[in-house]
């Protein structure tokens, strides 16, 4: 799209105070450093090691708290569940601070963001523990999102993604996306941490190898997803938002990362006992590194 062309009101749409449709955020709003949780309620369980908050702001399941921690300016939103939420968090993010609103037309200079996830997650491979706090160096999409943009995959990132069709040819109709971690990020926050592929699901009951009441028609999904091994990558957990923060990130121009604080032993069926405490200890790591 050349940037003098004029977004229409049914693409972009704009609330009367001048804010984005769902989030509800002003440009001014956001910080460049985005840390976004799934659940509404752990905003505040970010924000409360703020030093000061400026605002808040919420509709929806779409929290946001923006404040300083020393002189770092944060923000720290909510996305709901799933990568569908993912598509309407970081479209808007985008166009908070890459499209002016004034004339709806894309900005001549365009910001990247720092996006941090801190979300929970299931370990599918035995010897990763709950408690863990584990990044994900990629993330693999076993939903459909990523199959309404155009994606350009570097080389390293088609190879891995080769073998695991190759490895999951099995799941009739399901094409999974894969998108590597932004470097630095993964560098600067986990540099110490273990780090694996992690698989996101369009679900959490059948979609994730689990099964109620309705019949499950994968069969062994959990399974399946351990016994890949590729390009010396395996894949180490299961969750429901990171591989469409990775590939629309990316596809965006924004920078992304993946921190995944493990409650469950998919593997060992084990759900952890004290699930706050990990992931007030993602939570805190991370800030340590802003």
């Amino acid at each position: 799209m050349n940037q003098s062309t004029k977004l229409s009101e049914a693409d972009l749409i704009i609330n009367p105070d001048g804010s984005i449709y769902h989030l509800n955020l002003l440009p001014e709003d956001i910080a460049d450093t985005v840390i976004t949780v799934g659940d509404l309620d752990r905003v505040p369980e970010v924000s409360k090691h703020f030093d000061s908050i400026e605002l808040k702001k919420g509709k929806r399941e779409f929290i946001t708290h923006t404040g300083y921690l020393g002189k770092k300016r944060i923000t720290v939103i909510s996305t709901g569940i799933g990568t569908d939420n993912i598509d309407i968090v970081f479209n808007e993010l985008d166009a908070l601070v890459n499209i002016d609103f004034g004339t709806r037309t894309i900005n001549k200079e365009l910001k990247s963001l720092n996006i941090i996830r801190i979300g929970t997650s299931g370990a599918v491979q035995p010897d990763i523990p709950m408690g863990t706090i584990l990044a994900s160096s990629h993330g693999l999409g076993f939903d459909a999102l990523m199959h309404y943009y155009e994606q350009n995959l570097s080389a390293d990132e088609q190879s891995l993604l080769d073998d695991i069709n190759q490895h999951f040819s099995g799941l009739e109709g399901i094409k999974p996306y894969l998108t590597q971690a932004d470097e630095n990020l993964l560098k600067q926050f986990a540099h110490d941490m273990p780090t694996g592929i992690t698989a996101t699901a369009p679900g959490f009951y059948a979609p994730q190898g689990r099964q109620v009441r309705a019949k499950n028609v994968v069969a062994n999904f959990i399974g399946q997803l351990n016994s890949f091994k590729g390009n010396a990558h395996r894949i180490t957990n299961l969750e429901m938002e990171t591989a469409g923060i990775y590939a629309l990130a990316k596809t965006l121009g924004h920078k992304a990362l993946s921190i995944n604080a493990i409650l469950a032993s998919r593997v060992k069926f084990e759900f952890s006992s004290n699930p706050n405490a990990i992931v007030e200890k993602a939570i805190t790591t991370i800030l340590e590194r802003i």
